[in-house]
């Protein structure tokens, strides 16, 4: 199992990181190990390698089938559902990285870095490209967004990331953040929700 992921996929989002870059003209993929994975509801503790962990909410794809060069019309057929996922960043760490040319997957890839939420078939929703989500911290709604505004829909990421690399039933795709990123804290509530239902339930330590 691989975790790729989508940076830079909301307009709003790369003005709010990288105001002075224009957008991009093709997904920008990175990867994260299996080892980032944090699921069924377990506590996620803040690592003593960075001073600002930021939250990411994103809507993750779940693959179902085998999959080398799809075509994207054909893409839909190779996800059967979807949930709410963290992409937890060392922000100052990235901050570092970038500045001095170096490549950044220690800020993205350490572990328990992507926590998930309980997966929802694809069938309930009416058009995957109309979904919105969002986290709340502490009962508080901190970021929002809907996957209607992604610069990259689903099914041509998933067009693009097969050229490279072939999809295994049970990769993950997480889909990229729109704006409104910040900071956790320990103690933090967060939770997690597709439309109305509650997905993503667990607290930082």
């Amino acid at each position: 199992m691989k975790i790729i992921a989508i940076g830079m996929n909301y307009p709003l989002h790369c003005k709010e990181l990288h105001a002075e870059e224009a957008l991009p003209q093709e997904p920008v993929i990175f990867m994260k190990p299996d080892s980032a994975l944090l699921k069924d509801g377990k506590p996620f503790f803040i690592p003593d390698f960075c001073e600002q962990l930021d939250y990411e909410t994103e809507l993750v794809v779940r693959i179902n089938r085998l999959g080398k060069n799809i075509s994207e019309r054909f893409a839909h057929r190779y996800y059967d559902a979807v949930t709410v996922g963290i992409d937890f960043t060392a922000r100052d760490l990235q901050r570092k990285f970038r500045a001095e040319g170096k490549p950044w997957e220690l800020c993205k890839g350490f572990d328990n870095s992507a926590a998930v939420g309980d997966w929802i078939p694809v069938s309930r929703f009416e058009d995957i490209q109309r979904v919105g989500f969002h986290l709340d911290i502490d009962g508080v709604t901190v970021q929002q967004g809907n996957t209607a505004d992604m610069l990259f829909h689903i099914d041509r990421v998933i067009a693009y990331v097969s050229q490279f690399c072939t999809l295994k039933i049970g990769d993950l795709l997480f889909t990229g953040t729109p704006a409104g990123v910040g900071p956790v804290k320990i103690g933090n509530h967060l939770e997690g929700y597709l439309e109305n239902e509650k997905v993503l339930d667990f607290y930082i330590r």
